[in-house]
């Protein structure tokens, strides 16, 4: 099985070692570099439907990479458009849901797969909408997050409250909810207007036994100070 492995800390890149026959998959325009021994091509991965649904359920390319090490061992570097972090997971045991834009690269024998979504868990968006991504068979998966990646611990009684623009993935097996930030009485309007004072909008609210990924910076926040920095005068 080709061997992943994240090389650095401040925007790190992912390293990966493949034998020769192995193949692996990435998101459009990840490769860094790569060993003249391997060879990249651009593919409607699971056919043209299926890389449709993953274009307009979480905003993945239309094409993936495939790398195939055709010629003998290669090694190829991958990196992200935006400062990310990399987090590597063990698809098999367990399974995943990613967030919009969290897909970087995987083992040939790791799919992913477009899934609808209850309208209360996609009510405000910023999960994919009414799909989502979900993994699939077994071997490795890479993840990327604006910022650092963290791994939080979600058990039974002890339930964790994410914001929306921080969810990278979680454990399949883990129940959620899309909401405001603020519960409290006051009726819908009165839970809107505490969350625009609060500067805290939509949550999910992850419960059961297993592990969130969340990314330490809000690409869509960022997105949007820039932009009120920068307005024409």
């Amino acid at each position: 099985m080709a061997e992943f492995q994240v090389l650095g800390q401040v925007s790190p890149f992912l390293h990966v070692h493949l034998d020769l026959g192995e193949k692996i998959y990435a998101e459009s325009d990840a490769m860094v570099s790569m060993e003249a021994t391997l060879d990249l091509k651009g593919q409607m991965r699971g056919g043209f439907l299926s890389a449709l649904s993953r274009r307009l359920a979480s905003g993945e390319s239309f094409f993936q990479q495939t790398i195939e090490a055709s010629r003998g061992p290669g090694d190829v570097l991958f990196g992200h458009i935006a400062p990310s972090g990399v987090e590597i997971l063990d698809v098999g045991v367990r399974q995943y849901k990613l967030n919009d834009g969290a897909f970087l690269a995987a083992s040939d024998t790791v799919s992913l797969t477009v899934r609808s979504q209850g309208v209360g868990q996609a009510l405000f968006g910023g999960t994919g909408g009414l799909f989502i991504m979900e993994t699939s068979g077994t071997g490795k998966l890479a993840i990327t997050g604006y910022g650092e990646i963290f791994g939080l611990q979600v058990a039974k009684g002890h339930d964790v409250i994410v914001d929306n623009g921080h969810v990278a993935a979680w454990d399949r097996s883990l129940s959620y909810e899309v909401t405001m930030a603020t519960q409290q009485g006051g009726g819908l309007f009165g839970r809107m207007a505490s969350a625009v004072t609060s500067g805290e909008g939509v949550v999910t609210r992850f419960s059961g036994d297993g592990t969130v990924y969340v990314a330490s910076r809000n690409l869509k926040g960022f997105s949007n100070w820039l932009g009120r920095l920068i307005k024409p005068s």
